[in-house]
């Protein structure tokens, strides 16, 4: 069999993922203030971008065939437009591309049964967090040490000493390094460290520089004239705290009731961690990016449009520039910059319908939700939402990834209202985990010191609220929620009575 060249044709059929296609994913899962920043980047790139209301009306239009350029000669580009956007989907890409970063659970909600006639639309309701509410930056505790370690030392050593062991402080304020090997980094007797040590420890807040839990305790006691001996045996017998032994320690400090309970109370008014006073940098306030509230008998969604500018393109300048370009390269580049300022409203008007879109469908799956609160709320995945809205679930991924929904009842991340579903002992349909995790809460809230429930007294409780649930599963649920077993709140419990 001869071998030799030849000239075949074939036909087939791929997803391009165009650099404007790359552009239209990547806002679509940016929150709102991160849109911000990703404007504020564009306006320093391309000269016909800037922010406010469009040009005068008196504004000379660029003709047709100069606002056209070569990047708008493909098929979806002809498709946006003629404002058929909508037809090309470049949104919905291959399953393969699926966001599988979270599990939504495997329930399936049922009909509603309530009727949904929310407004949709893109306004600022006037109601959200503005643009500009940030946490103030705190001195962190590092600084706040630093700034009085100097007027306290004695000289210039053991300021020095002391500045080394305030950097090694962790967040909480305490020293995890032992001073024997603070001794030997600085080549310095252990005498010295301890000195500098105890500078660090005089200083402000009372407790930073402690090597443990009771000697923080017991520098607050100090500072509060309150560390007599039997102040110091009960700090030295935290474990038995712990552990409940009230009457053990009562024995081994020798007081009686009274004096126990007043002690228990002032070792409750020390802070344990100190150092966490203090800030180590911006805290940022959550801004909502949709708004959602009542109107008459359906709901107002909106996006917050504190948090998105205002961006148009200068067509007056464009027209100028194309009128003094004459060289090739010039006008090529004149053009890009057009087809790229085109491009990215037509990708954020086209994420603002999508974000409205999913919102809208959220709202109307969680009603009961929105009305009566968590108990209500129903099991809820990716698929379902796609499929109502007639979108990929790679696409609500993306919208529901890093953004919050601000309504009379909080603000809430999207993601949150995806849980997966719980068997109801009627067997009429599943109900929400987080209902679940809600009704737990509010037992164990209610429940008699004197009489702890246990996990299967909960499962007991439960089944007569209509869920029907195994005794490992209301532990796991308990233990998400940040709730100790029966015995760990009956030894709490114990202690918070004790007055």
């Amino acid at each position: 069999m001869a071998l030799g060249p030849r000239l075949d044709l074939r036909q087939s059929q791929s997803l391009v993922m165009t650099p404007q296609l790359q552009q239209a994913i990547k806002l679509l899962a940016l929150s709102n203030l991160e849109i911000e920043t990703f404007i504020g980047e564009a306006l320093d790139s391309n000269p016909l971008l800037e922010l406010g209301e469009a040009g005068p009306a008196d504004a000379p239009e660029a003709p047709e065939e100069l606002r056209r350029t070569h990047f708008e000669s493909s098929p979806v580009d002809q498709l946006v437009g003629e404002g058929r956007a909508d037809e090309d989907r470049p949104l919905d890409i291959d399953p393969t591309a699926l966001d599988r970063d979270r599990d939504t659970g495997d329930g399936r909600g049922g009909d509603g049964g309530t009727a949904f006639d929310g407004e949709q639309r893109i306004s600022g309701g006037g109601e959200g967090l503005e643009i500009d509410e940030r946490g103030s930056v705190e001195a962190t505790l590092a600084e706040h040490l630093h700034a009085q370690v100097g007027a306290a030392a004695r000289d210039d050593q053991q300021l020095f000493v002391a500045r080394w062991l305030i950097d090694q402080l962790d967040e909480a304020g305490y020293l995890s390094l032992p001073l024997s090997e603070a001794a030997q980094a600085l080549g310095l007797p252990l005498a010295t460290i301890e000195a500098a040590l105890e500078l660090v420890q005089s200083l402000d807040p009372t407790g930073v520089g402690a090597r443990s839990l009771s000697e923080c305790l017991a520098l607050q006691a100090r500072e509060a004239d309150r560390y007599d001996p039997c102040m110091a045996r009960l700090i030295d017998n935290l474990d038995l705290v712990a552990r409940g032994e009230l009457a053990r320690i009562k024995r081994m400090c020798g007081v009686d009731d009274e004096d126990f309970a007043d002690m228990l109370a002032e070792l409750r008014g020390y802070d344990p961690k100190p150092g966490l006073r203090f800030g180590g940098g911006v805290a940022e306030a959550v801004v909502p990016d949709i708004l959602v509230r009542a109107s008459g008998g359906g709901w107002d969604i909106a996006l917050n449009q504190a948090t998105l500018p205002r961006l148009v393109v200068n067509r007056r300048y464009y027209v100028e520039m194309r009128g003094a370009c004459v060289a090739k390269e010039a006008k090529a580049w004149l053009g890009e910059k057009l087809a790229d300022a085109n491009w990215l409203l037509k990708a954020l008007d086209q994420r603002q319908k999508t974000i409205l879109k999913v919102a809208a469908e959220i709202v109307k799956q969680q009603d009961g939700f929105f009305r009566h609160g968590v108990a209500d709320l129903r099991p809820l995945t990716l698929r379902t939402v796609a499929e109502a809205i007639e979108m990929h679930e790679s696409t609500v991924s993306r919208v529901t990834s890093n953004k919050y929904l601000h309504c009379e009842r909080g603000t809430f991340e999207l993601k949150y209202f995806f849980t997966s579903g719980v068997a109801s002992t009627d067997g009429e349909g599943a109900v929400s985990a987080e209902a679940v995790k809600a009704a737990i809460r509010q037992l164990i809230d209610a429940e008699d010191p004197k009489a702890i429930l246990s996990d299967d007294a909960l499962v007991d409780l439960l089944k007569g609220r209509g869920f029907d649930l195994a005794r490992r599963t209301v532990a796991k649920y308990r233990e998400a929620i940040g709730l100790g077993s029966s015995v760990q709140r009956r030894r709490q419990k114990a202690l918070a009575g004790v007055r």
